[in-house]
């Protein structure tokens, strides 16, 4: 849930903006682009615009403008992720088959939401409203994921937009050492602005002495430690990750094809500054083993985060922790089914940290939590190291 709602006649604004960007994001799509599902774990791009929309409706409409009526009552079902509070869905695997409604479909539903909710705006919302805008900021960026994920199955590698250039970067310097902060120190949301619930509460915690790096893992030295069998050797890999870079044959990261790589403006030249992208927790860890260090905990790179001797920490890429995604002390989900969107998924989760290039702007924090399983590797995420001193 939403910590804090902005003030109603900015709310209002940022909703009607969140919710163009994400139409302008799928602009380059035709609707068989937008059906497509590349594997489980991703879904379609009109699945996105759609259950976006579901949210508005449901805790916004449905629970606080009397007499609504549903654009479609299939879309309940058609379009809830995972709320088991709202019922039955539509299996997440199966999703890409969904080539009805159309993305004409999925484009009205949409614009039938967004009148009744900024005519409607009811106060009582104010707080879910903020909470979906962020909700679906998240939404954009794995509808980018997503699509990359999709358009890189295809043998003609094709651009979701030529100029969409990956943004990433670089700092071709030598990698230095900073000093952490140590000792006793405070860390998680403070309430003062939006946050998610995952977020805090805020407490102290202790960091141990340590260094991190000033800069990402770039792609020159990931390259090192492919040359020097990174990949083929069992003692630098947890058992698990070992177990699934053998059953997957893993030998490099995702999306890079001799010396090019694939991205939103398709397949280019991979540079060699520029920080490693589309790797797993798995493959992140074992990097980190293989060049004497580890990954960073989540709090000792929050800590650190404002330090302004350190680089990239935020719009290049998401960075990997060596923490699992656990509550912290003192949490509670908020009530009801929009509880579930955080808490429900602590547990088999690594967290990162930061942001990437996608992130849409001014939606990262410092506390901010992202988190995915360790062999996810179709976000854009990267690894910075760190060192006990």
């Amino acid at each position: 849930m939403a910590t804090q709602t902005i003030a109603a006649d900015a709310l209002v604004h940022h909703f009607a903006a969140t919710r163009a960007r994400t139409l302008v994001l799928a602009e380059p799509l035709s609707d068989a682009d937008a059906t497509g599902q590349s594997m489980p774990d991703a879904s379609p791009a009109k699945w996105h615009l759609a259950h976006t929309t579901w949210f508005f409706e449901t805790f916004v409409l449905r629970d606080h403008v009397p007499g609504y009526h549903v654009f479609d009552p299939a879309y309940h079902y058609l379009f809830n992720s995972y709320y088991d509070g709202e019922g039955d869905r539509h299996a997440r695997p199966q999703r890409g088959m969904l080539t009805r409604p159309s993305l004409d479909d999925i484009r009205a539903y949409r614009a039938h939401v967004d009148a009744a909710v900024l005519a409607a705006f009811p106060d009582a919302a104010r707080n879910l409203i903020e909470l979906g805008c962020e909700h679906e900021a998240q939404h954009q960026e794995l509808l980018l994921t997503d699509i990359l994920h999709l358009f890189a199955q295809n043998p003609l590698a094709p651009a979701y937009r030529a100029e969409a250039g990956q943004s990433i970067s670089a700092v071709a310097e030598p990698l230095n050492w900073i000093d952490g902060p140590s000792g006793v120190v405070e860390v998680g949301h403070d309430n003062a602005s939006f946050a998610f619930d995952c977020e805090g509460p805020r407490h102290k915690t202790y960091l141990a002495p340590h260094v991190l790096a000033h800069r990402l893992v770039t792609n020159a030295e990931w390259e090192a430690f492919i040359e020097d069998g990174g990949y083929s050797r069992p003692e630098l890999w947890l058992s698990e990750g070992w177990a699934w870079a053998r059953g997957e044959s893993i030998s490099s990261p995702l999306y890079w094809r001799d010396d090019n790589a694939f991205g939103l403006n398709g397949l280019h030249s991979r540079k060699p500054a520029e920080p490693v992208t589309h790797v797993s927790h798995y493959e992140a860890d074992a990097y980190a083993r293989w060049a004497g260090a580890r990954l960073p905990t989540e709090l000792e790179w929050e800590a650190a985060a404002s330090d302004p001797r350190l680089s990239q920490m935020f719009g290049s890429l998401w960075q990997w922790t060596g923490s699992a995604y656990l509550p912290y002390p003192g949490y509670r989900p908020a009530p009801g089914a929009v509880g579930e969107y955080n808490g429900k998924f602590m547990s088999g989760q690594m967290v990162l940290r930061g942001s990437s290039f996608a992130t849409p702007l001014g939606t990262s924090r410092l506390t901010t939590r992202n988190f995915f399983p360790p062999t996810a590797r179709w976000q854009f995420s990267g690894l910075r190291l760190a060192k006990d001193v």
